[in-house]
């Protein structure tokens, strides 16, 4: 093996490694990011309303310190009442409730795994025929749009990378979808990551996404 097959084999080494510390990093860094932006947008104006004037950073601050007391008052008797009983409110406001339910059932589906809203990871050919997207199957339907040939649709998320809070929802015929043997926290990770966190091979799994309706 000549010097320069071992600099590069070196230098291949040096990179993957660096690699393995800098990616989970920079995608932790943009779903935070994207957390902070949305929330920060929201509270900033309203802290430099009532301060008079514009703080750098405090937005921020302020919506970590709002995270964190949520976390710590859902972790004590009263709090975690009245919590439910916000949450009970919400769900009951008109309008409100349609996009707040949503958002939090999607959220606790994407970090919460006892949560079971994803049935299965599947494969489907998206956005054509020959290209397979990976999604997660949500739901079953029939869609009637004749009586006599009711279809059997199957919902499927797929998530944005690398931000799977975000993603669109497409119903694909039950015969079209594709299960396949990876866990829910296995398919975020492969998502999230863009593909660097993935099985050498995918098996198709022998059961269904998502059992008779």
């Amino acid at each position: 093996m000549t010097i320069f097959r071992i600099i590069r084999d070196i230098i291949r080494r040096q990179f993957l490694s660096g690699v393995l510390v800098v990616v989970p990093l920079i995608i932790t860094y943009v779903v935070l990011k994207f957390l902070f932006e949305s929330v920060d947008g929201i509270l900033s104006p309203l802290i430099t309303k009532l301060l008079g004037r514009e703080i750098p950073g405090l937005g921020i601050i302020a919506t970590i310190l709002i995270i964190l007391l949520a976390g710590f008052l859902t972790r004590n008797i009263i709090g975690a009442t009245l919590i439910r009983y916000g949450d009970k409110a919400l769900a009951r406001t008109p309008i409100i409730r349609i996009f707040y339910l949503a958002a939090k059932q999607l959220i606790e589906a994407v970090t919460v795994p006892n949560i079971k809203a994803f049935k299965a990871v599947v494969m489907i050919e998206y956005p054509r025929l020959g290209m397979y997207a990976m999604g997660f199957a949500t739901t079953k339907i029939k869609f009637e749009c004749e009586k006599e040939n009711a279809k059997k649709l199957v919902g499927v998320f797929i998530p944005s990378t690398p931000t799977p809070m975000t993603g669109i929802v497409v119903f694909v015929p039950e015969n079209e979808v594709i299960s396949i043997k990876l866990t829910v926290e296995e398919g975020l990770k492969l998502i999230v990551s863009g593909g660097i966190v993935s099985p050498e091979s995918i098996c198709r799994a022998d059961k269904p996404a998502i059992g008779e309706i």
